[in-house]
């Protein structure tokens, strides 16, 4: 661990903070769709969460449809504060197709931090099975792995046969990929008979890492741990051997916000992952990973002292048709907040594909006839569909971070 990992808190929050306004200003001028999308922002005045929370968030589609409209002219859409050259030796491509570019600095995707916690340490072999091509998931881990002390083996994806041959020979200490690779890998190790006893720890991403999986390759001596990160963004958080959620990474500021909105939700609630990185050459403010999780109570046993989230708790993207009309979270959010009333609302569409329905349910102190009745109106209003309302308890909604909940039947 680091300084940065164990330092109190508040002291954490302030520097944070503190960097916002710079960089806030940097996104305006270096960045042309930032300085559209937070045009009439004063950066100096963004001192604190709840400014913070004022300012737009820009989602993954957001970003994909501003590259889409300037691909002749820029294909990062505007966002990226870097252009071709020696400034920005690689650029990798996402599914949609979506283009990041990678600057030069040590560790640019902030990942030595999530290796060190899943027990690499400096002078060891690491084999590395993320994609080397398109995706920067490969590069994410293996700049990373060097700016820890690491030497890494680039196997990539496929070829298992090999992949236990380089491991066999090699030896390196742990492996670096998705879980259900390494899975396939040690299988076929032993459908070979081949050992692989060097390998005994592993940083997995990519994909859910159930405690079932992890037990499985515990019991054959490798320890598993995943972390959490994208293409825009690098590292978010990390798990460590304490096991009880995963760690923020120093270098970004993570909200968590109702789905469909950006609006913080209380601590403990599930909500979509909002992040503002401090990275100057992809300064993405408020950006909406489209992934929901929820923030810990307390800190980590590790000692570690930055925030904890319970890991990737599903899409936060609820959108759904209802009798031919597409109904988005952001129109639950604006029904909800025409009405002080309501605490909390969910929208459960049910029955079957060609005769569906809708109930808006809504948390309120308040269960109230003409509530309800002018609820009704603002569901016509804002959807032009109509559907039912259900006034109920506060507390009664389920914190899983849904909206819009697909209850039908699609037998």
């Amino acid at each position: 661990m680091d300084a940065l990992e164990t330092c109190p808190p508040a002291e954490r929050e302030a520097a944070l903070l503190a960097a916002l306004p710079a960089q806030i200003a940097h996104a305006r001028s270096a960045s042309p769709a930032f300085a559209e999308i937070l045009a009439g922002v004063e950066p100096a005045g963004i001192t604190s969460r709840a400014a913070l929370a004022t300012l737009p968030v820009t989602r993954k589609h957001e970003l994909l449809a501003r590259q889409q409209a300037q691909r002749a002219s820029d294909v990062f859409g505007g966002f990226s504060a870097l252009g071709f050259g020696a400034g920005m030796p690689r650029v990798f491509s996402s599914p949609g197709p979506m283009y990041e570019p990678e600057g030069t600095r040590r560790d640019y995707w902030r990942m030595a931090r999530a290796l060190f916690a899943a027990g690499f340490r400096p002078g060891e072999l690491v084999h590395n099975c993320f994609s080397y091509h398109f995706v920067p998931a490969g590069s994410m881990m293996e700049s990373g792995a060097h700016a820890l002390g690491c030497s890494v083996f680039p196997g990539g994806t496929g070829q298992t046969e090999q992949q236990v041959q380089a491991m066999a020979e090699l030896k390196p200490v742990g492996y670096i990929g998705t879980p259900s690779f390494l899975k396939i890998i040690v299988e076929k190790a032993a459908e070979m008979k081949v050992a692989l006893p060097s390998v005994t720890k592993a940083l997995l991403s990519a994909e859910a890492f159930p405690p079932s999986l992890r037990d499985w390759l515990a019991e054959r001596g490798i320890a598993g741990y995943q972390c959490y990160a994208t293409a825009d963004l690098g590292l978010i958080a990390y798990e460590t051997e304490a096991r009880e959620g995963l760690v923020l990474d120093e270098g970004v500021i993570v909200e968590i916000v109702r789905p469909g909105t950006g609006d913080p939700v209380a601590e403990g609630e599930v909500g979509e992952l909002v992040v503002t990185t401090l990275n100057p050459d992809y300064p993405l403010i408020r950006f909406g990973t489209g992934d929901l999780s929820a923030v810990l109570p307390g800190a980590c046993p590790s000692g570690r002292t930055n925030t904890r989230i319970k890991g990737w708790m599903g899409r936060a993207d609820q959108t759904t048709k209802v009798r031919g009309m597409f109904v988005h979270p952001a129109q639950v959010a604006e029904i909800a907040r025409r009405f002080p009333e309501v605490i909390k609302a969910r929208l459960v569409v049910s029955g079957e594909m060609a005769n569906d329905s809708m109930a808006l349910q809504l948390e309120t102190a308040l269960p109230d006839p003409a509530l309800a009745q002018r609820i009704g109106e603002a569901i016509r209003d804002v959807t032009k569909l109509r559907g039912s309302v259900q006034l109920l308890a506060p507390g009664s909604l389920p914190n899983d971070g849904k909206v819009i909940e697909d209850a039908r039947s699609y037998q």
